[in-house]
């Protein structure tokens, strides 16, 4: 209702993470926790719905120390065509973030690269990728290069920015915000971005 009564619309928010005051950082990496991953992504879209937001962030959640990303790749990729197959039900996007190693040490997915070849993998249109121009910036940086490659693929879903290096507001920092909006806007013109 207050969305409404102020002309808003929410467009985006993270499924259960699990237990954020313990350290958990999502739950879709996480051998034994299937069953409160579903539960959680089910409550999530019932939300969506509520509030007709169209996309549902999926944390991925931590690899303990001395564990490989290998090890825990077939789990994740099971986890996200699941609830992408949820979603797609539901009409809703569901998204996967890469986030930096700095904020989220031990995050399961970093890079951009790979967040794009489990879009690809498991094959959903309701599964993109959330670029965090942020995040980009401080793990792999070459950011317009960035959005050049990656938003033609269909394969993004959502951007976010914000300040880089302390997360602040965009117009402060390393990042040439104006620039990179230029960027995205001259794809969009292209017909390679529909994401505005």
């Amino acid at each position: 209702a207050r969305l409404k009564a102020n002309g808003l619309r929410q467009v985006l928010f993270n499924a259960p993470p699990g237990d954020w005051a313990a350290g958990e950082r999502g739950l879709a990496s996480l051998p034994g926790r299937e069953a409160e991953f579903r539960e959680g992504l089910e409550r999530a879209l019932a939300f969506a719905q509520a509030l007709d937001c169209p996309r549902v962030h999926v944390m991925s959640g931590l690899l303990p120390a001395g564990v490989r990303r290998e090890e825990r790749l077939a789990l994740w990729h099971a986890n996200l065509a699941w609830a992408a197959g949820r979603a797609q039900a539901a009409g809703r996007t569901l998204l996967i973030e890469p986030i930096n190693q700095r904020d989220m040490p031990g995050y399961f997915l970093s890079r951009q690269q790979d967040a794009h070849d489990a879009v690809r993998a498991i094959g959903s249109p309701a599964l993109k990728v959330q670029m965090d121009l942020y995040h980009c910036q401080i793990t792999e940086g070459d950011v317009a290069m960035k959005l050049r490659h990656w938003l033609p693929t269909g394969q993004v879903g959502h951007l976010q920015i914000a300040g880089v290096p302390e997360r602040h507001e965009p117009d402060t920092g390393e990042l040439n915000h104006d620039y990179l909006f230029g960027v995205i806007g001259e794809l969009a013109a292209q017909g390679h971005w529909d994401g505005w």
